[in-house]
């Protein structure tokens, strides 16, 4: 039975998700785990240049995988032809990408979209096309995916309480102080078993304003464009700009990634395998070592798009002198 009474639980109001008719899973390597289980694949081809954690799922199911190149604007170079038991993932890289997987979506009908960096995307793939909560909003797991397949197992629901303590502690104690919490819970999202999203996590996801993050991520990401283009050696000429996760400032420089530390902006790395895996005379280590996604989400305005790059062009200038 529901308890009633007694001390209160958490505030929140009526839930409104953003993917209502997608499957709500707890991660994105799942989705891709629940669509090798739902179809009958036998080989997967994926981008050198991606995370290590898609490999999860593969490993655990004994499929094959080959890596396939792309090139210096992250588009991907196919010179092959999978079969029909053979399926094709591409990234969205950053958000940023949608331009190519609509082309990718009129020539591949084994093609799965990998969304995970592009929440705000409409571009999919035949196969399926999974979408990851985390990388946007404050929430400690949780994904959504679009397939036709369908897995014969009812799924078990997730419990998230106990991997929130880094976006408990950020909140009080600052990014520095929760930041081992945020290693922590992000390994305990490893080689877990395809659940039903949380019900916390659902909650979270129910009171989020997404015209509005959508809004400032692209109003940021138009700004810092603007800014750093001319300095930028990606080439964004086929560029569709929905709701992107980042800024990707590619430039071969290793200080910029220091100084922005310095100066507590904190880029990640994508992904660090792939500078252990890779030649360093190759383009994806390159891309690994040298992209600095900068943040232009929904947290921030145009006073930290402008600290971001006083930060970048001063050393840019430094460097040029």
């Amino acid at each position: 039975m529901k308890a009633i009474g007694g001390y209160f639980d958490l505030e929140v109001g009526e839930e409104r998700a953003y993917y209502n008719d997608l499957l709500q899973l707890n991660t994105g390597r799942n989705c891709l785990e629940y669509l090798l289980r739902a179809g009958n694949f036998k080989k997967l081809y994926l981008p050198k240049y991606s995370c290590e954690v898609l490999l999860e799922p593969l490993k655990k199911l004994n499929i094959e995988w080959e890596y396939y190149s792309i090139d210096k604007n992250l588009n991907p170079i196919l010179n092959f032809s999978p079969k029909n038991n053979e399926f094709v993932l591409y990234i969205n890289y950053f958000g940023i990408k949608d331009a190519v997987i609509e082309q990718l979506s009129g020539e591949l009908k084994n093609l799965i979209v990998d969304n995970s960096q592009a929440f705000f995307s409409d571009k999919i793939g035949d196969l399926g096309t999974f979408y990851s909560a985390r990388k946007f909003f404050g929430v400690a797991d949780g994904a959504y995916l679009r397939t036709n397949l369908r897995y014969d197992k009812e799924l078990e629901k997730d419990f998230s309480w106990n991997r929130m303590t880094h976006l408990l502690k950020r909140l009080e104690l600052g990014a520095e102080n929760a930041y081992s919490d945020f290693q922590k819970n992000s390994a305990k999202l490893s080689m877990q078993a395809i659940l039903q999203m949380s019900d916390l996590t659902k909650s979270l996801l129910g009171q989020i304003d997404y015209a509005k993050v959508k809004q400032i991520r692209e109003e940021n990401f138009h700004y810092l464009h603007q800014q750093l283009s001319s300095a930028n050696q990606f080439d964004f000429s086929d560029l569709l700009v929905n709701g992107p996760m980042v800024y990707p400032f590619y430039v071969e420089n290793e200080n910029l990634r220091k100084q922005l530390i310095k100066n507590k902006i904190f880029v990640a790395c994508y992904w660090p395998n792939v500078l252990e895996t890779c030649s360093v005379h190759s383009l994806d280590y390159k891309l690994a070592k040298y992209i600095l996604p900068l943040p232009v989400d929904q947290r921030y305005n145009k006073t930290d798009m402008d600290m971001i790059c006083k930060v970048l062009l001063a050393e840019l200038e430094k460097n040029n002198k």
